[in-house]
């Protein structure tokens, strides 16, 4: 199978706070705009997401407002402390810290208008023998 694109729709009724969160903190862009849709790039087009009010009758079965619980957006980047700092002085509020996990990430994370979870991570070495007892 060969796709032409993929990304999340997250159902929301914050639409335009996420759309304008995702422009003005992580440098996305709009492909596509309207009152109910809005579909963002990242300027390098590595990363796509959509934002959707629920009251649009072109809404797929099924989709109902994002609760914010069981999903993790992940953004891996070249360099995690450097993005922190980009990030934060623009005043963007972090609410996991920046943190070297044991495993082999670099990360830090907060939560946009729709409560969607972000991850940004630097995959960097783990702890040495960390991953041992998981690879059994």
């Amino acid at each position: 199978m060969r796709f032409s694109d993929r990304y999340p729709i997250i159902v929301t009724t914050k639409k335009d706070a996420s759309q304008d969160f995702w422009t003005t903190y992580l440098g996305f862009e709009a492909a596509f705009e309207s009152i109910w849709f809005s579909l963002l790039v990242a300027d390098d087009n590595t990363a796509s997401i959509a934002f959707m009010t629920p009251d649009h009758p072109s809404a797929p079965p099924g989709p109902k407002i994002f609760s914010g619980s069981g999903v993790c957006f992940e953004l891996e980047v070249e360099d995690a402390q450097a993005t922190h700092e980009a990030l934060t002085r623009k005043g963007l509020v972090v609410t996991y810290t920046l943190t070297d996990e044991p495993f082999g990430q670099r990360r830090f994370g907060f939560t946009d208008p729709s409560g969607l979870w972000v991850d940004v991570v630097e995959q960097i070495a783990p702890q040495p023998g960390f991953w041992d007892k998981y690879m059994v």
